[in-house]
């Protein structure tokens, strides 16, 4: 049976009232996508928090008495709680407080499917427990189960400092070597002639729904934020524009408002497939009212992690939602799609196409069997064809300029 919660936010004074709604919102779908039941939200502008309950004491009792007529299971506040303040709600409400990074990490437990994935989130959470494990432990170990509750698992949250510290040493040194892995094939893959293209975006703007397009691969999609955690990578063909050529799509789990500093910390190895990809397609839900601000935030992130802004191409999606005019981005080179219907996703494909192959060249080589290496040459060019002529081997390429020079220099042979 779902847990109902009741979803808390204290902003200033002077925050607008468009803004809170859109936080609200999304919290209510953050709760459900935990598995939990909205029973209801609730806002407080002031102008300073409370150092001991956040909310004051007379908003806390009258919390309280809702949380008991309304039979409230947990209450999630979208402001991040300190240990103090966890503390003291839980003692004043008498029921399980959690606040929005709780719920977050919670959902991204349930999420991960991978080996790096799980110790990502692991890394995350207990970066997240640390701090709070101090003084009187504020009951983060508490049994029953639940939203907020799953995790590295009793042992680990009842753990004394030194071990949890030791525990995400380790966790870090492993992700090392899957980043160090990685490198190796990033490496193998720079002397290959496909592109990488990764897709980044807040989370539900239908990365998943383009990434199934373009790849024909039964891809999940959900309504739920956070669908896709770990990274998937897949080929995609494109012998329809130019045979032999292709390129290899990443998806990435999306982006919310405020990402938590933890989530950015831990998920370094994800983000590297975003920093190294050669085109980085920002996958904008232009259906949202503040899709202006969803895509700047993707782009504002995507400068601190150093992506280079020549390699981003922004995508609206959703266009077959939209019926008027909207306002739009002129910081960007912008494609227009539905990765519902299709519309305009062989568009995409021919950028993709035009961005990375354009500045290759037809080759024709005449090659000796015994030379013939198809694995050595695939890494820098992409065979077109090739026809087996006795102890000769006639291949059509195509690659860029600079590398036929470096061949012919290296290897010799071949005629043009």
């Amino acid at each position: 049976m779902a847990e109902r919660a009741l979803i808390i936010s204290v902003f200033p004074r002077n925050r607008p009232p468009r803004e809170v709604n859109l936080i609200m919102e999304e919290m209510e779908r953050l709760t459900e996508s935990a598995g939990g039941e909205v029973a209801g939200r609730l806002v407080q502008k002031r102008d300073a928090p409370d150092s001991r309950t956040l909310l004051g004491r007379g908003k806390t009792e009258a919390l309280r008495e809702r949380v008991q007529s309304e039979k409230v299971d947990m209450v999630v506040f979208y402001n991040t709680l300190s240990r103090i303040q966890q503390r003291n709600l839980e003692e004043s409400l008498e029921t399980k407080v959690i606040d929005r990074t709780r719920l977050i990490l919670d959902i991204f437990a349930t999420r991960a499917r991978t080996l790096e994935g799980k110790l990502q989130v692991e890394l995350a959470q207990l970066m997240y427990l640390l701090p709070r494990l101090t003084g009187r432990g504020v009951a983060l170990s508490r049994l029953g189960g639940g939203i907020g509750t799953r995790g590295p698992g009793e042992t680990k949250l009842e753990s004394d400092r030194r071990r949890i510290n030791d525990r995400i040493a380790m966790i870090r040194k492993r992700l090392d070597g899957v980043i160090r892995h990685r490198d190796v094939q990033r490496k193998s893959r720079a002397h290959r002639p496909i592109p990488l293209v990764s897709l980044v975006g807040y989370t539900s703007a239908g990365k998943s729904t383009l990434f199934r397009q373009l790849t024909g691969k039964d891809t999940p999609v959900s309504r739920h934020l956070f669908s896709t955690l770990d990274p998937l990578l897949r080929r995609v063909d494109l012998s329809d524009l130019e045979p032999g050529c292709a390129f290899i799509l990443s998806d990435t789990v999306g982006f919310i408002r405020d990402m938590p500093t933890e989530l950015f910390r831990s998920f370094r190895a994800t983000l590297e497939e975003v920093v190294h990809a050669d085109l980085v397609f920002n996958i904008v839900d232009v259906s949202a009212p503040d899709h202006l601000f969803q895509e700047q935030e993707v782009l504002r992130v995507l400068k601190d992690i150093q992506v280079p802004q020549e390699r981003v191409i922004t995508v609206y999606n959703k266009m077959d939602l939209i019926r008027d005019t909207f306002p739009v981005s002129a910081d960007t080179e912008v494609v227009r799609i539905s990765a519902r219907t299709g519309e305009g996703v062989d568009g995409l494909r021919e950028v993709i196409f035009q961005k990375w192959f354009s500045a290759m060249r037809r080759y024709s080589l005449r090659i000796n069997r015994v030379d013939f290496n198809p694995h050595a040459l695939r890494r820098w060019a992409v065979i077109v064809s090739r026809q087996d002529h006795g102890d000769t081997v006639h291949l059509e390429l195509l690659c860029k300029p600079e590398e036929m020079v470096q061949y012919r220099k290296k290897l010799g042979g071949g005629n043009p």
